[in-house]
């Protein structure tokens, strides 16, 4: 299933909490659960606090559900090339 939350509900008069270091990312979470990569390569000589404004996050927010759409439309997609298994007669 899809995130049911649209990028305004998840940025607007919200926070971010930072959560963990992984593979070259910086893993937060918004005040709705939703987790989301910000990458290293993207920080330059920025400061990335340990909670902040969602909005100043919504750039990377916004990556994150569109790819996260297109992960469930390639799912939907392999479901419907799988079909019922062949029965023999």
């Amino acid at each position: 299933m899809g995130w049911s939350l649209t990028l305004k509900e998840l940025v607007k008069g919200k926070t971010v909490r930072f959560r963990f270091y992984w593979d070259g990312e910086l893993w937060y979470e918004t005040a709705d659960g939703f987790e989301f990569p910000v990458p290293i390569g993207d920080t330059g000589t920025g400061i990335f606090k340990a909670e902040d404004g969602a909005i100043y996050y919504m750039r990377w927010i916004r990556k994150h559900l569109a790819e996260r759409a297109e992960w469930e439309n390639e799912r939907a997609a392999q479901a419907r090339n799988i079909g019922p298994p062949a029965q023999d007669e």
